[in-house]
């Protein structure tokens, strides 16, 4: 067992903004902790800096027990161009000895076959040697164990495949499996929900309220939250950085207590107020009596002193920020039919089907991960089987080529802007979100500064204008992306789980933006919430069917491929 404190942590961005403003929270040993609040508040940043990764400017963090870490975004280990396999992925998630061990056999290993020396050959046998001292084939079994439950497949084959072959929710699952059955006290995990299908979220679920192992966890899924979180840790932003409160309930009674703590910190600013008021009034009041009158000099003095006292003392707590996030997407007048499907197959992935989808239609497409959902969404952003100019995807990011037979065909004036699962653009990742909109592309013009701000601010990104995208919260990152959308001129939007980084306000805007859409919209998505929005639902079925169901199907089985 273990657990975590963090005492009044304070973290400054590069740039001097106060980021964390004197956070305190404590997770005890085998609680189940939420971490909540809007996205860019420090949520992830909390997290690094609970588990090592960045040093606080200010306050402590005291912790027992191992740690197991799942960032955000998993895949993103090694330089760009390396190819990062299972096995890479579940070493990121071992012990520090179990990683440091096979870093050892890999380079040993790779000198004999480039030179096959005698002293090559005793470093590999060394390093075979200290890969068994340290656990390392106890580590493949747990890894076999891993790969079976999370794809069907024994690590022998899986741990040299791509991990850009698998779904994020693939990816997500393997590490998931990792962290829940390995040795470690503490889990910190950031958004661990996000890419997976709902029956693998009803797996996590169950997964960590049986585990007795201590989390903290960040998610936005409020029904995940509902059935793991047995309290609630908010990040309020304030001007002086974010403070922490702890709800010492479950998420059930969360809003209701954040409602009335509001209410109370409202009135005793209120009430804070008045007496500064009053204190200011006697202070002036004496002052202008000791001018003509000495006696009243020590009351004068007397009242200077109490104001100051009070003023010393500070306010109470200020009420948080409240985000205002609205997305104006646009759109515009195309083709009635705006994608035509015929006979389509995606290699490996799924049958052949025919479908048509309308302008102005909302269509969910659902399934479990890895069936090809995210693949169809791909072809269709490329501009289909066979796209003409016009069909030609918005923003300087060219999806990569999908496998497949038959047609996919967009109508006329149909352009097609592509909301990536991963948020994965090279083009985007080291530059500022002022230069991006700056500069404008092929397909969207450049802003003037001022201009560029004030559609940041709509977005509640001013204060990350300067900021590189690659540097920005997944929540933000996923804000900005849409943005582009929103100035992109594209009139189908193809969104690959758009909420699942969005804090609860994001999401609610989105949906707003998407009611408001003149044109046509399809979604992959594992959002029980969010797909109630869409008129029409696509399953791609465990059998590699494809079906439309008049309500959402969330119990499809876990695709299981020969591979």
């Amino acid at each position: 067992m273990g657990h975590i404190e963090a005492n009044s942590v304070d973290y400054f961005l590069p740039d001097g903004r106060p980021l964390l403003g004197g956070v305190s929270l404590r997770v005890g040993e085998g609680a189940k902790v939420a971490l909540v609040g809007p996205n860019g508040t420090g949520k992830t940043t909390l997290l690094r800096i609970i588990a090592g990764e960045l040093d606080p400017h200010d306050g402590a963090i005291t912790r027992s027990g191992t740690l197991g870490v799942m960032p955000q975004f998993i895949g993103r280990v090694g330089r760009d161009d390396q190819q990062v396999t299972i096995r890479d992925l579940l070493l990121t998630v071992a012990p520090d000895k179990i990683r440091q061990a096979a870093a050892a056999v890999d380079r040993t290993e790779l000198a004999v076959m480039e030179r096959d020396s005698e002293d090559d050959q005793m470093a590999y046998a060394q390093a075979l040697a200290d890969w068994a001292e340290v656990g390392g084939y106890e580590w493949e079994t747990l890894a076999d164990v891993c790969t079976v439950a999370a794809l069907s497949i024994p690590f022998e084959k899986a741990q040299w495949r791509d991990v850009n072959t698998l779904s994020g929710g693939e990816q997500k699952r393997v590490v998931l499996e990792a962290l829940l059955r390995g040795p470690e006290d503490v889990l910190l995990l950031d958004e661990p929900d996000n890419y997976l299908d709902v029956p693998t979220k009803r797996w996590l679920e169950e997964q960590l309220v049986a585990s007795p192992k201590t989390v903290l966890f960040i998610s936005h899924d409020r029904e995940l939250l509902s059935a793991v979180a047995t309290r609630i840790a908010t990040l309020e932003p304030q001007a002086a950085g974010a403070i922490c409160w702890m709800h010492a309930g479950s998420f059930t009674t969360y809003h209701e207590a954040r409602k009335e703590r509001n209410a109370k910190l409202a009135e005793l600013r209120k009430r804070w107020d008045e007496e500064h008021a009053k204190l200011k009034a006697l202070v002036q009041m004496y002052k202008q009596k000791a001018a003509y009158n000495s006696d009243m000099a020590a009351r004068y003095q007397a009242a200077q002193t109490r104001l100051a006292r009070f003023e010393d003392a500070g306010p109470p707590e200020a009420l948080p920020f409240e985000q205002k996030v609205t997305m104006r997407l646009r759109g515009g007048r195309t083709a009635n039919r705006a994608v035509i499907c015929e006979g389509l197959e995606l290699t490996a992935l799924m049958k052949s089907f025919d479908n048509e989808i309308w302008y102005g239609e909302r269509v969910a497409v659902l399934g479990s991960n890895g069936s090809g959902k995210s693949h169809f969404l791909r072809l269709l952003a490329a501009g289909g089987s066979d796209p003409g100019p016009e069909h030609r995807p918005v923003g300087d990011f060219q999806p990569e080529p999908v496998q497949h037979n038959g047609i996919a065909r967009l109508g006329s004036r149909v352009r097609p802007g592509w909301f990536a699962q991963t948020h994965q653009h090279a083009s985007l990742l080291d530059r500022t979100l002022l230069d991006v909109l700056h500069r404008g592309d092929d397909h969207r013009d450049g802003m003037p500064r001022e201009q560029a701000s004030r559609a940041l601010d709509r977005y509640e990104l001013a204060r990350s204008a300067e900021q590189k995208f690659g540097s920005l919260s997944g929540g933000q990152q996923a804000r900005f992306q849409i943005l582009l959308l929103e100035l992109s001129g594209a009139t189908l939007l193809l969104l690959d789980e758009p909420t699942d980084n969005l804090d609860l306000h994001s999401a609610e805007a989105l949906e707003e933006g998407l009611d408001a859409f003149d044109g046509t919209v399809i979604a992959v998505t594992h959002d029980r919430w969010f797909a109630r929005g869409f008129d029409r639902f696509l399953v791609f079925g465990a059998d590699g069917r494809v079906y439309e169901t008049p309500e959402p199907v969330w119990d499809e089985g876990r695709v299981v491929r020969a591979r």
